[in-house]
């Protein structure tokens, strides 16, 4: 596995780390594909019953990573599919998963936030989809958005665009918890290990009929929402924009 995503097992916990700290854990390809094997890992591994997700360093991610891609049209596709095909994974995984959110959660960063069933952060993160800014469309993180804090707050927050600070989070259930900066591993240890002593059975049955009832097993519509989201970022208007941004 590439050393841009770390995994640790530890008493039935398996913490999950983008280790991009100098990038603030951008989503390359290369992050994204580290990604989908330490998922796959902990598919495999019988032994875990919780998974914490973070990120080492300041930030907890970024975004996509799109300076690489930004010209190759279907590098931009591939990066957004499997992306997209990572959010899945970690949503249907058999076992109760949280975010550490210490720092920048923003765009795909946030869509990772708000995928799994739990989500631990401080009041001075920031997080949020300013993606609209940049002329992109949020496709690939909208229904995840709906899904965590419902349809009317998601239509506002994505076509506002912006960010907002992790106690603003909380108060629209993008977070599920609220700790202080200095307790924020410890908050999320602590709720990982009282999810792990639930039942394995009753965690995998009940997510699975959650997953469901929420529509978070609809394939067709996720592949439609990558492909939205690579169709406009190739438009010249989101390339105009990005190349302002970023140079190139």
């Amino acid at each position: 596995m590439s050393d841009t995503v770390l995994t640790n097992v530890t008493d039935g916990i398996s913490t999950v780390t983008m280790n991009r700290p100098g990038a603030r854990n951008a989503l390359s390809l290369d992050l994204i594909d580290a990604l989908a094997e330490a998922i796959e890992a902990v598919e495999r591994d019988a032994t875990v019953r919780a998974l914490i997700l973070a990120g080492a360093g300041k930030a907890f991610c970024a975004g996509m990573d799109l300076n690489g891609v930004m010209a190759d049209a279907v590098g931009m596709r591939r990066m957004l599919q499997n992306f997209s095909r990572v959010m899945r994974r970690i949503r249907r995984l058999p076992i109760p998963t949280i975010a550490r959110v210490q720092g920048a959660a923003i765009g795909g960063g946030c869509g990772l936030m708000v995928v799994t069933d739990f989500a631990v952060t401080h009041p001075q993160a920031n997080v949020g989809f300013p993606e609209v800014s940049l002329g992109l469309c949020p496709a690939v993180v909208a229904p995840w958005l709906m899904r965590r804090i419902g349809s009317g707050r998601a239509r506002a927050m994505l076509l506002a665009g912006g960010t907002i600070t992790g106690r603003e989070a909380a108060e629209l259930g993008l977070a599920t918890h609220l700790a202080k900066r200095d307790r924020l591993d410890r908050e999320a240890a602590e709720l990982a290990r009282r999810l792990a002593e639930g039942g394995p059975h009753a965690i995998a049955a009940t997510k699975r009929w959650v997953n469901e009832l929420d529509g978070s097993l609809d394939d067709e519509v996720f592949e439609r929402a990558a492909k939205l989201s690579a169709d406009v970022l190739a438009s010249p208007e989101a390339q105009s924009r990005l190349r302002a941004r970023f140079g190139g």
